[in-house]
């Protein structure tokens, strides 16, 4: 590979006080994937995967999404006891970092978010 040459761009978003209703609900879970992948120009690959699991443990229980993408993937925990979201978008492919972060904090109605930029080489 040559020097200085991207392989990927990892988003990674910590939202906190967010809207309970939002982040217990599969349907706009599955919503905010698809209108995301649309948005940031990302082809989906299949059909997203949001179980409800880790209920042992109250700071685990509630949903995960996994959308694969042509480029890569999205991964997102949703905390219930903390209403908090904790979102990885990963792709090779460029796309507007601002866009993502933005209308995702709008989607959950977060009141604070903490972004994270990784660029893999």
């Amino acid at each position: 590979m040559a020097k200085g040459k991207i392989y990927g761009t990892e988003l990674i978003l910590d939202l906190y006080g967010c809207n309970q209703k939002t982040i217990r609900s599969r349907k706009k879970l599955s919503e905010f994937v698809n209108n995301l992948c649309a948005l940031i120009k990302m082809k989906k690959y299949g059909k997203p995967s949001i179980p409800y699991f880790g209920l042992k443990n109250p700071h685990t229980a509630g949903y995960s999404l996994v959308q694969l993408i042509e480029t890569s993937s999205i991964t997102a925990h949703f905390s219930e006891l903390w209403n908090s979201v904790y979102i990885n978008i990963f792709s090779c492919k460029q796309f507007d970092i601002e866009k993502a972060a933005n209308f995702t904090k709008k989607f959950f109605g977060a009141k604070r978010m903490k972004k994270r930029v990784i660029l893999r080489k």
